[in-house]
């Protein structure tokens, strides 16, 4: 019988499609889950699209720290599953979740204290403010639903099984299309909550996702306390989890940082812009949905390979990974430039954020590959145990170089929206160059590294008294 959690030795685009296609399906339903979100907010009115939308670099903080440890974790485990090191395997994943603990607890602190300056800072304030952390503040109490079941995917999809999560979001999604509305308008001995409605839905569904995912981790096997053993606090093991995790979580949080940023730029246009480029990113997130089982892949398929110091598949897999990137992508950007409006439309009726997310939308259609090129090649750095690389590039693309740009295009010379999504478009195809430029030569560093490294081995044999 195939050993499907054996990503070293089998052919990698058979690999690629294990791991690629259960994740792409189960986050284009993660996805639909947050478009259903967005579209109760926007029959709610405005301003609920607006928090919702701006709620978004927020609850960023949470999954960013989540799947920053989560995907540094992975790295990690299957690395050592790679090297057929499966104790190492199970110490790391329980020392993983001793971790998610701590961090969840520092999580429900920082955002229930510091939320309101957040949104206050991003020019939320009267019933704007107060409708943000109606939806937020329950979402930070109980964020270890979201902790968790990120951790408990790592050690799933450390070992190929990217399934279960599927199946995860799957199901959530389709209940969230009945839970929103009910939780939002009340009835059957609910009363209605509104927003906090929306929030009280995700964290009920997140709490089952954990439960199933936390059930099917430990029939893995990798969950092993060895009598408690394991789940003694290794400072060791916690610096190598955060030394791996923590860039990753940075690297997260530089996407959060990044919507930050546009959003302090985009609200001086008022609550419509905010609306419309949240609406615009949901639509982004659709689009990019059949990409990004890739990115899954790639970081998986490479940690198991570079333990088990097989480079060659490694290149492969990138090779391919952004091969079957094109051929989704790319034909899929015509529509995004001649749908724009009917797209908008379908969640909103508001002409004035129809006509500022047509605007993005149509400029964005070529740019949706650049970021295939950017998370592949970032995903397979992480997968041999590169993290800074993404920190340092997603410092420079979602945070410097749009602070400059945008003061520049909006404060100094007065330019309205466009300026905005016109310089995204810029600072993204250039951080695809540089990251794929660099991804590249780290393979081929790495790959002489291990052809001299076998040919000093094959020298000292042969040299050996009594070898042939």
């Amino acid at each position: 019988m195939t050993d499907t959690t054996d990503l070293t030795t089998r052919p990698v685009s058979e690999v690629i499609r294990q791991v690629a296609i259960p994740a792409s399906i189960g986050y284009f339903f993660h996805t639909m889950f947050n478009v259903v979100d967005t579209w109760w907010a926007g029959h709610i009115n405005t301003e609920a699209v607006a928090a919702l939308s701006l709620s978004l670099p927020v609850y960023f903080i949470i999954t960013s720290l989540a799947g920053g440890i989560g995907t540094g974790a992975t790295a990690l485990m299957g690395s050592a599953l790679g090297a057929r090191d499966r104790k190492q395997a199970s110490l790391i994943a329980v020392q993983m979740l001793g971790f998610g603990v701590v961090i969840s607890a520092f999580l429900a602190w920082f955002g229930l204290k510091f939320s309101p300056y957040i949104f206050g800072w991003l020019g939320a304030e009267g019933q704007y403010l107060d409708i943000c952390l109606t939806y937020m503040n329950p979402i930070f109490a109980f964020n270890f639903t979201t902790v968790f079941l990120y951790l408990f995917n790592a050690i799933l999809q450390s070992q190929g099984d990217t399934k279960s999560f599927r199946n995860v979001l799957i199901f959530t999604a389709s209940l969230n299309i009945a839970l929103d509305p009910w939780f939002i308008l009340g009835g059957y001995g609910l009363p209605a909550m509104g927003m906090a409605g929306v929030a009280w839905s995700t964290v009920l569904l997140q709490a089952c996702g954990c439960i199933y995912l936390a059930f099917k981790a430990r029939k893995t096997g990798l969950m092993k306390t060895e009598s408690g053993r394991n789940l003694i606090p290794r400072p060791a093991i916690y610096r190598e989890i955060a030394h791996q995790g923590f860039p990753a979580s940075l690297n997260f949080m530089t996407i959060a940082l990044g919507f930050f940023v546009i959003f302090r730029f985009v609200s001086q246009f008022g609550p419509e812009a905010s609306a419309a480029y949240g609406i615009a990113t949901r639509i982004d997130q659709i689009v990019l949905l059949p990409t990004i089982g890739l990115n899954v892949a790639s970081l998986t398929i490479t940690a198991q390979n570079y333990g088990a110091g097989h480079i060659d598949r490694i290149r492969e897999t990138m090779r391919r990974n952004l091969k079957y990137g094109a051929f989704i992508l790319l034909p899929l950007s015509l529509p995004i430039f001649f749908l724009a409006e009917p797209l908008m439309s379908f969640f909103t009726n508001d002409p004035a954020v129809i006509s500022i997310g047509v605007e993005y939308l149509r400029i964005d259609a070529f740019v949706l590959y650049a970021y295939v090129i950017i998370f592949i090649s970032t995903s397979a750095l992480q997968g041999m145990k590169r993290p800074m690389f993404a920190i340092l590039m997603g410092l420079s693309r979602q945070v410097v170089a749009p602070l400059l740009l945008f003061t520049l295009f909006t404060s100094f010379m007065g330019y309205g929206t466009i300026s905005l999504w016109l310089s995204i478009a810029a600072i993204v195809w250039t951080s695809a160059g540089i990251a794929f430029w660099y991804a590249r030569k780290v393979i081929i560093t790495t790959e002489k590294k291990y052809y001299f490294k076998d040919k000093q081995e094959s020298t000292k044999t042969l040299d050996t008294p009594g070898s042939v």
